[in-house]
């Protein structure tokens, strides 16, 4: 649909500024410990695993996950929607769709445009209809056309990078001390302020991109559909189920403040202030291909609870 170049452009600046930033923090910090050489070989090493080995991460979150594929015979329309939208999109090979079971509603997607997946919840599937799931479904998909997997990955790997270095360079500090304190060695006041605080300033700095990319998402979305509302409305939905699940699980009846620097998406307000903005742009136009049907899926089987698994994921 071609909504709002300049808004691509915006975005599109605006990761590679973050992004930037972060390479260039975790360049400084990391040969200064490691040296240049080093830092180098890191580097390489880095980017040659995202690019060579980008399966094994999603094979080995699907198992985490204790994810299942889901086929034209168990959710025919979930299968239609995400072939839709996959050649809408221009996509090499079509995202294949599975269904986690867990009670959280949520979605996710894992992979490249040219092997990819796209998980769905059993709380998800539960809540949304059809106008609703192609919007959510759009959204992953415009994830995995933007390449936003690849960008993140290499946004954690340097912030990985950074925090290893920095705890290094505190260890050799620490273990220098004592030549610091009687003065037969030197070293800048600043050199002990960046090696603390630079692993803090590439996670806000990650949040910050993350943060881009879900707006950028929102807007790919959209063009996939050209349903505006059918994303509000399952936000709206999403929020409701989850804004206050952390709250009434650790701290009930209180609210747990959320700087928005610390915020892995945007706010849900905001992001449906914007589908608004893009609803206006959208008058006139066809609404989507989906109506606002319940689903027809069988979940009969409830899931077991979420809980933490062997590794730390969240099931």
């Amino acid at each position: 649909m071609g909504l709002s170049p300049r808004h691509r452009l915006l975005n599109l600046v605006q990761s590679a500024l973050l992004i930037g930033g972060m390479a260039i923090l975790a360049w400084v910090i990391v040969s200064a410990i490691a040296g240049p050489e080093m830092t180098l070989a890191i580097v390489g090493g880095s980017v040659l695993g995202l690019l060579f080995l980008p399966a094994l991460p999603k094979r080995v979150l699907l198992n985490a996950y204790g994810a299942r594929p889901l086929g034209r015979h168990d959710f025919p329309e979930g299968v239609q929607m995400v072939e839709r939208l996959a050649q809408r999109a221009g996509l090499p090979a079509v995202p294949a769709l599975y269904y986690v079971p867990s009670q959280m509603p949520n979605a996710f997607a894992l992979g490249t445009p040219e092997d990819s997946a796209i998980c769905v919840t059993d709380g998800l599937l539960r809540i949304l209809n059809r106008r609703e799931l192609a919007g959510v479904l759009a959204h992953e998909v415009a994830h995995i056309v933007n390449r936003d997997l690849w960008i993140m990955g290499l946004a954690d790997a340097m912030s990985r990078a950074v925090s290893v270095a920095s705890w290094m360079g505190q260890m050799i500090l620490l273990l220098n001390l004592p030549l610091i304190m009687v003065g037969v060695a030197h070293v800048p006041w600043i050199v002990p302020v960046v090696l603390i605080f630079s692993p803090t300033l590439m996670a806000l700095l990650q949040l910050a991109l993350s943060r881009t990319r879900e707006y950028d998402a929102d807007r790919g979305a959209v063009e996939l559909t050209g349903d505006p509302e059918g994303l509000a409305s399952a936000l709206k939905k999403l929020e409701r189920r989850l804004g206050r699940f952390w709250e009434e699980m650790f701290l009930p009846g209180r609210r747990i403040p959320e700087p928005s620097l610390l915020r892995t998406h945007p706010p849900t307000e905001e992001r449906i202030r914007r589908l608004r903005e893009m609803a206006a742009e959208l008058a006139g136009r066809d609404g989507g291909d989906w109506p606002a049907a319940p689903l027809s899926i069988d979940l009969a089987q409830p899931p077991r609870p979420p809980r933490f698994g062997p590794w730390g994921v969240y099931r």
